[in-house]
């Protein structure tokens, strides 16, 4: 089963933490065997891939709880239900969740408190973040991939605009830029110079030249896939030459006999279709620039630790 929300899982977090005191780990395990979730569904991650998932939307119910006054932390890494969650308890509630939590004076100050922090009125992203069904974390990793997914297509489409010689200086660029090629000019002079049948350029493998890689590109429109004719050309040029490695790079798709095909031979051919190309890109700073950087902070827990 899916793994329940923040505030769905305030409810449970809240029982096991009236049973005495806690972590979030031991929480963790004792919720996941009452919804029966499965040992993949309690090891995913986060799409930074940061923290288990489970235990980020746990840590976030426990965290909301607090500042309700339902939970409170006798010590550092413990929890445990406070009379106030103990009572609410008592109610036998269906549901807590952050409507429940504005009943309680000490998280309407915790909201007025973080939109005067801000020196504006934030009241309106505060609410936001946490009336989500989302963590903070899942809420930027989410922004992020869709950021990053618009930059990938805004990347593919002005890459189909350009000349194939642009083209190839794109793949150059990318080359250098992850350590092929020796310099920028000795790169630039092999790739789209080597005149043979289905190879496009050549690369050396390391600056010194011990080693090189066949380059093959084919700026093709995104419903346009390269077959698996396409690549035994390819494959078949390598052999030509006594080659063993090979890039094949264009900016549609491989066709999935062109992969199978790929897989068994004795050549290492790479395939970079357009998605894995302006993921590399992206990686390599080819064709983009940093525009923000945002920097996040936690609690150091051990700075905290005092003498024991």
């Amino acid at each position: 089963m899916p793994i329940p929300d923040y505030q769905t899982l305030m409810l449970p977090v809240l029982s096991v933490a009236a049973q005495g005191e806690t972590r979030v780990p031991d929480a963790a395990e004792l919720i996941a065997n009452q919804l029966g979730l499965t040992s993949e569904e309690r090891e995913q991650m986060l799409p930074s891939g940061t923290q288990r998932l489970l235990h980020n939307r746990i840590h976030w119910a426990k965290f909301y709880m607090t500042k309700a006054g339902l939970i409170m932390s006798p010590k550092r890494g413990l929890f445990t239900a406070s009379k106030i969650g103990r009572d609410l308890l008592a109610t036998q509630p269906s549901r807590i969740d952050v409507e429940t939590l504005k009943t309680y004076p000490a998280f309407v100050a915790f909201h007025e408190a973080s939109s005067a922090g801000t020196g504006r009125n934030d009241a309106p992203a505060v609410e936001a973040a946490s009336v989500s069904a989302a963590t903070p974390e899942e809420q930027v990793d989410a922004a992020y991939a869709v950021l990053h997914a618009a930059l990938k297509a805004d990347l593919l489409n002005r890459i189909l605009e350009q000349t194939p010689t642009f083209f190839e200086r794109v793949i150059v660029d990318l080359l250098v830029a992850m350590g092929y090629g020796g310099s920028h000019e000795d790169a630039a002079k092999r790739l789209g110079k080597s005149g043979d049948g289905g190879i496009d350029g050549i690369v050396d493998e390391d600056r010194l030249g011990l080693d090189r890689i066949y380059v093959q590109a084919k700026r093709y429109a995104p419903n346009t896939s390269v077959g698996r004719p396409e690549i035994q050309a390819f494959v078949g040029s390598l052999v030509g030459l006594g080659a063993s490695k090979g890039v094949f790079v264009t900016t549609s798709t491989f066709s999935n006999p062109a992969t199978e095909f790929v897989r068994g031979l004795q050549q290492r051919i790479i395939l970079i279709d357009g998605s894995r190309l302006t993921e590399l890109m992206v990686e390599f700073g080819v064709g983009v620039r940093l525009s923000r950087t945002v920097e996040f902070k936690r609690l150091d827990e051990d700075f905290f630790a005092g003498d024991e």
